[in-house]
């Protein structure tokens, strides 16, 4: 079975075609989800780590994912700074 890929930026996992983002080309961008890279660009280009981080936490707790804010967060904490996207910045 293929591992499913996680876009670089939310974590999103990526499991349908249709959840990659599209390059200037409208290629599939197999790097980033289609809510955080469209046209070939980040959709927020000025987003930060720590904004991403917090736009996750409410995603995890609502699906169950996490059992809290603070949590999540923590998760989000470890887990987002290797990503492609913010790994130069971490």
């Amino acid at each position: 079975m293929e591992d499913v890929k996680i876009c670089q930026s939310c974590s999103m996992p990526m499991a349908e075609e249709e959840l990659y983002g599209k390059n200037s080309d409208c290629s599939k961008n197999e790097d980033y989800c289609r809510y955080c890279f469209e046209n070939g660009a980040f959709s927020n280009p000025n987003e930060t780590l720590e904004s991403m981080i917090e736009i996750c936490v409410p995603l995890l707790v609502e699906d169950g994912t996490c059992p809290d804010a603070d949590s999540a967060r923590k998760m989000m904490q470890e887990f987002l700074p290797p990503l492609k996207r913010w790994k130069k910045t971490a």
